[in-house]
């Protein structure tokens, strides 16, 4: 078993974090909310004063931080990992960042002789908590290697999608398609509602038919056919609007720079950020489908 540091203990990562304790390994749990510390001694994990007693003598350094700001500051800021890991550390970053920060640090870790990869999630918390993530990872086959024994305990489906970066492209792309699928299948609901159709009907029909995606059929928008959906639950989130909007930032930020067409991505980015505007983006990502029909 290893020890490890776990850095950034949201939604996310508490779960992950958990699920790491659990499998035996010894994890110091380090963020900024005495809460999130709390719920995590009391997981199993012990807690860190701080950067460097947290990874000093880490086998492993995962990571799970809101945007590349923080990644870049948790790892090469003036108190960053960087200054106090031993040799041999190896770093896992599993936030959602922008593709050119993940290829920067990952560069500085390795010019410190340090091995290190991206490893974006996705599978939402009740995944985090369930230890049934995917992850996309990044960086040298070394690398990824060594850093599957650590996903597995976190994830069921671990792969490898080339050189660094390339974890965070995998996931940008794979969410606005998602964002894109879910606009699309909330515009097909609202329209088959306005038209006669219940709600029930289209879906046996079209989750049969050549419309079928998985924002039908796993994650319905609709209330009524798929009973565990957050539709629903009054739009509980499981992957909150806001974290989509997110993504898709990313994305269009990924598409200038590599100066990529997604007319799509963008229209999908400018819907989810009228719920934003209307205060609403706490609801879960399919609650798009209160903006469509009208009732946000």
């Amino acid at each position: 078993m290893s020890t490890i540091a776990f850095i950034g203990l949201g939604n996310m990562g508490l779960g992950m974090a958990t699920n790491l304790a659990k499998a035996g390994h010894a994890v110091r749990a380090l963020d900024l909310s005495k809460d999130a510390i709390e719920k995590a001694v009391a997981a199993g994990c012990m807690e860190a004063k701080g950067a460097k007693d947290a990874v000093s003598t880490a086998d492993v350094v995962v990571t799970m931080l809101p945007a590349g700001k923080h990644v870049r500051l948790v790892y090469a800021g003036d108190d960053g990992v960087f200054n106090y890991a031993k040799p041999g550390t190896l770093f896992i970053d599993c936030s959602t960042i922008d593709v050119a920060s993940a290829r920067d640090v990952i560069s500085q870790a390795e010019a410190r002789g340090f091995e290190m990869i991206d490893a974006p999630v996705s599978g939402g918390v009740g995944g985090a908590a369930a230890g049934t993530l995917t992850f996309m990872c990044g960086g040298t086959a070394d690398a990824y290697a060594r850093a599957k024994l650590v996903l597995d305990v976190m994830g069921k489906n671990i792969f490898h999608a080339g050189d660094a970066g390339n974890g965070q492209a995998a996931k940008i792309c794979n969410n606005m398609l998602l964002g894109i699928h879910m606009i699309g299948t909330c515009e097909a609901f609202n329209l088959a509602n306005k038209l006669g159709l219940d709600a029930q009907t289209f879906y046996d029909i079209s989750s049969t038919a050549s419309g079928q995606n998985w924002s039908m059929t796993s994650y319905c928008p609709a209330p009524g056919p798929v009973e565990s959906a957050p539709s629903n639950r009054n739009y509980e989130a499981g992957f909150a609007a806001a974290m989509m909007l997110k993504d898709l930032r990313l994305a269009q930020e990924a598409a200038t720079s590599a100066r990529a067409a997604i007319p799509l991505g963008a229209q999908a980015e400018a819907i989810y950020a009228l719920m934003e505007a209307a205060g609403k983006e706490g609801l879960d990502f399919s609650g798009v489908m209160k903006l469509i029909n009208g009732s946000l």
